[in-house]
């Protein structure tokens, strides 16, 4: 991976996870279909994570995070999500982390708008030994388009937490953006970036930032399948270095 490492430092070395990680994924617009219900299982391996507990919070590195995700489609413009976190790792950090619900609507596609349109409100709990904020909202606008085999997605998330040492910095900006190409009918090559700049218009200094770019692979194997796998680089101290992520799903 040290061609990697050279390929994402050279060319990307300016402000590039909001999310916890457990669900390392840019959303796109589409909803799973009505009376549909995905289930996906997101497997991240933390290669290089900090190595000591700080302030109650167990380390990362060489941790394994497991969530199970869950989502039925309601209607064309609705659908509910539920999550199940868990930890496994050595020195006591295997455990079932928390919970979140998330219920989201969008533009139906039979409107045929210039873009695909959606907002998520995801809310839940985490242990206090996996995240300092353990009770969290996050609220998801979704922005999608897709150019013959060019992909682009805009998450720019804002969280906001009311227990822990964040509940009373206001919303946390926390941008995701996913670009990707279709090399094939199959294979979809792209980055995909995750950062988490602090309150709006009073962002935290470069290094207490997260700033973290996957290059991922999307395969589109069958409709009912899901498939995306990255290699992700941190670029700051309050970044996890290097962590590999697998989401695979099934709709039913």
């Amino acid at each position: 991976m040290k061609w990697l490492r050279f390929v994402l430092v050279f060319f990307f070395p300016f402000n590039l996870l909001a999310q916890d990680n457990y669900e390392i994924q840019v959303y796109g617009s589409e909803l799973v279909d009505k009376g549909k219900t995905m289930v996906e299982l997101h497997s991240n391996y933390t290669i290089i994570g900090s190595a000591k507990t700080e302030d109650g919070v167990l380390p990362t590195n060489q941790i394994i995070h497991e969530t199970v995700e869950i989502t039925h489609g309601f209607a064309d413009w609705y659908e509910i999500g539920f999550y199940i976190f868990n930890a496994i790792g050595n020195d006591q950090r295997t455990s079932y982390v928390g919970s979140h619900i998330r219920p989201r609507v969008a533009v139906p596609e039979k409107l045929k708008w210039p873009v695909g349109l959606s907002l998520s409100a995801e809310f839940g709990f985490q242990k206090k030994e996996y995240s300092a904020n353990t009770s969290t909202l996050e609220i998801r606008p979704i922005i999608d388009k897709k150019w013959k085999g060019i992909y682009l997605a805009l998450n720019p998330v804002l969280d906001l937490s009311f227990v822990g040492p964040d509940a009373n910095r206001g919303l946390i900006f926390s941008p995701n953006v996913k670009v990707s190409y279709d090399f094939t009918k199959v294979i979809a090559l792209g980055f995909e970036y995750f950062g988490s700049l602090g309150p709006f218009f009073n962002y935290d200094p470069y290094q207490l930032q997260q700033h973290q770019l996957f290059l991922v692979t999307d395969l589109n194997l069958d409709p009912k399948w899901e498939f995306n796998a990255g290699y992700g680089y941190g670029f700051t101290t309050s970044t996890d270095k290097e962590i590999f992520k697998v989401i695979l799903g099934r709709k039913f």
